[in-house]
């Protein structure tokens, strides 16, 4: 007989509700819970694969061993103490350790709650992790202007009437660092009641064709259009902080000094987007509606990246939109991460490449390949991956590809053997997605709904298979037994959630919200910015001076003559997420997704048709990819999706090998990143691109 669970899609940030049906380990179904009080039934095809994974026969059930090249299965007990033996003999030596996590990490609490444990055995300083890949700029902002890395204000679409979104794409994401699942059709209720979305990207995206209007921006310049919008709010008398006046600090009254002496014509010239265009958007966003301004990846991947977070938070209360309905408030999740975590860090830290940020004690991951490559004593020589592929991910793959190959030990936490795990000495594979339990322990503070949602295991553990908590758990305590070193007892995920819950201001115990199977609504956001600021002098700290100094940045080099050649961009599809959904087949089938897009007029230029193949060069490497002519790209903008790159030698993914695709990251520079946060350019590559001949076989 077959029964039907109520549980959550840990897959990406959206969370959304799901009807799960299966007799014994069979999945019969996975279908949208109409009754989830976030998502209200809809459901993505990459909730359909949570199936695949789980029976995945390319999936490790057990943890495995390099030796002579091949993989061969050992026990857990064994590769614990090999591993804590070759570490502690490391450490001894003086040898440096490090860690990376990945983007999966982020989507299991009960990883959260036992990595500390594991980073303290293995005594890192060292930490990195996908942050500095794509949000880390959040971070830095909202840091410095709130007072905590986590409280992030974000658009209220149920409410609101007018939103921009500049370098986004949640039609296809369902939201970055905001959880808005269902988001087609909350754009569709928002235009039903007059509201209007503008969406800003140098591609015209699945959001973007949903949208009210369209404009195409140059990539890497949106701080040319977040500087114009500002500055015609205060050129035109618009801006109406009298709802924000007694929690802004006194360094408000510097910004619009620092805006006027912009020349909204030379803006124009250098994003591309008219001048009237801009002053219409600014406009609106002042007018008596609520509004808002969002920026995700486009706006935060380029090397003004913080600056442009900023812009958008300043603009949010310059036109008295942050901490209102429909407009950016910050949540108040059932489980409080600013209440009850460290408020973080942003400071700088000596590296091989010199001062470079550090945020929340994490390094640039432009710095780490060099950093194993370097040839001193402060070279890494171990490295811990948990879940993920930064060989995809991160800039420069190729570079990171021969670095990993330098390490005296290397231990990933994966299912699969990946282009990074490949690279491993063991690798130590988690059980199934349905066989533990399910918290958003990220993404409720991110959400635009209060909610709370638990979603105990589906299956039982089959037999020698552990949960990526009780991996982390019971080496950590391996290390430390064979360091000597006293071996705390292990605290179970379940009973850290339930505290953490208890001691949110909801109050919750985990077993009232494990009886909600549906979930629990906490309501609507509401203004509450005053009580969450976490600020010394509980005010927004509006203009901090690095701000200002990057201002002052790009203001000179607005001047600077821009390249000839094309600029690189990224993409993502609903069918994708990152580099860890490609070997399903039923997310995979159809046409090949990875592919180049160009513009006609510039196909016609380098003598390229559709489908035929191009070599794309970068100043790094060079990659030979498949041609995609559309004007959905604007004129001097090629993109390649990202997550792709499968075919290197040894990736243990049948499915994603038959469709490899090349690797973004393979043409990305780690020479380019963000000043203020560390944080990597991966937007507005430049890139030649040719077409590749092939060579007729003589008759």
């Amino acid at each position: 007989m077959s029964t039907i669970h109520a549980r959550t899609c840990h897959i990406c940030e959206a969370n959304c509700g799901l009807l799960i049906e299966v007799e014994g380990r069979e999945i019969l179904s996975i279908k949208g819970n109409p009754d989830h009080v976030l998502s209200r039934g809809h459901i993505c095809p990459k909730a359909t694969a949570i199936a695949d994974l789980q029976d995945d026969p390319d999936r490790l059930r057990k943890p495995v061993k390099k030796v002579d090249g091949e993989w061969q299965e050992i026990g857990w007990d064994q590769a614990f103490a090999e591993i804590g033996g070759k570490l502690t003999a490391l450490k001894r030596e003086g040898a440096k350790p490090a860690m990376y996590m990945g983007n999966p990490s982020a989507h299991d609490y009960g990883i959260s709650t036992q990595i500390s444990s594991l980073r303290r055995a293995i005594g890192l300083k060292n930490i990195y992790s996908a942050s500095t890949l794509d949000q880390i700029p959040h971070h830095v902002v909202q840091y410095h202007m709130y007072g905590h890395v986590s409280l992030a204000a974000v658009p209220d679409i149920d409410r609101s009437q007018y939103l921009v979104i500049i370098g986004g794409n949640p039609a296809a994401s369902n939201g970055s660092i905001w959880t808005v699942p269902d988001f087609k059709k909350r754009v569709k209720e928002m235009q039903a009641r007059d509201g209007k979305l503008i969406v800003v990207d140098p591609r015209r995206t699945e959001t973007a064709k949903l949208a009210d209007a369209h404009h195409f921006v140059k990539p890497g310049t949106d701080s040319a259009l977040l500087i114009a919008i500002l500055k015609s709010l205060f050129d035109a008398g618009l801006v109406d902080t009298s709802r924000l006046d007694a929690i802004l600090d006194d360094s408000w009254d510097s910004i619009a000094p620092a805006i006027t002496g912009f020349d909204m014509d030379q803006l124009s010239a250098h994003c591309g987007i008219p001048v009237e265009t801009m002053r219409d958007i600014a406009s609106e966003l002042a007018a008596d509606q609520p509004a808002a301004i969002y920026g995700r990846m486009g706006v935060s991947v380029c090397e003004f990246g913080t600056l442009n977070q900023w812009l958008i938070q300043i603009i949010n209360i310059a036109t008295g939109n942050l901490d209102r309905e429909g407009g950016t408030m910050v949540p108040e999740p059932a489980l409080d991460t600013v209440d009850l975590v460290s408020r973080g860090s942003v400071r700088t830290k000596d590296t091989v490449r010199g001062e470079m940020p550090s945020v929340m004690s994490e390094l640039p991951m432009v710095t780490f390949a060099d950093e194993m490559l370097r040839d001193d004593e402060e070279r890494i020589r171990s490295l811990f991956v948990v879940t993920g592929n930064p060989v995809l991910s991160a800039p420069d793959g190729a570079k990171l590809d021969r670095a990993l190959e330098k390490l005296d030990l290397m231990v990933s936490f994966d299912m699969y053997v990946t282009a990074t795990s490949r690279h491993a000495d063991y690798i130590l594979p988690p059980c199934g997605p349905l066989e533990k339990d399910h918290y958003p322990f990220f993404f409720g503070p991110l959400a635009i709904r209060n909610y709370a949602s638990y979603s105990p295991a589906i299956f039982d553990l089959q037999d020698g298979e552990k949960t990526d908590w009780e991996i982390i758990a019971e080496l950590a305590r391996e290390i430390l037994a064979q360091d000597g070193q006293d071996i705390p007892n292990i605290r179970e995920p379940r009973d850290a959630l339930n505290d953490m819950l208890l001691g949110s201001p909801a109050g919750l115990s985990l077993a009232e919200v494990e009886a909600a199977p549906n979930g629990i609504d906490l309501g609507p956001l509401r203004p509450c910015m005053a009580e969450r600021l976490r600020t010394e002098d509980k005010k927004i700290q509006c203009a901090h001076p690095d701000f200002l100094a990057e201002l002052e940045r790009f203001a000179a080099s607005l001047g600077d003559e821009q390249p000839d050649s094309l600029r690189l961009i990224g993409r993502r599809h609903v069918r994708q997420n990152n580099s860890w959904l490609h070997n399903t087949k039923r997310l995979l089938k159809g046409a090949d997704r990875c592919t180049l897009m160009i513009h006609p007029d510039d196909a016609e230029a380098r003598g390229l048709s559709d489908g035929a193949m191009a070599s794309v060069q970068s100043r790094v490497n060079s990659v030979d990819i498949l041609v995609e002519v559309t004007d959905d790209v604007m004129p001097g903008v090629v993109s390649i999706p990202h997550g792709f790159g499968h075919g290197r030698k040894g990736v243990g993914l049948s499915v994603a090998r038959e469709k490899p695709g090349v690797s973004l990251n393979d043409l990305t520079d780690t020479d380019r990143y963000d000043p203020l946060s560390g944080n990597a350019v991966l937007n507005a590559v430049s890139v030649t691109v040719e077409k590749v001949e092939t060579l007729e076989a003589a008759e």
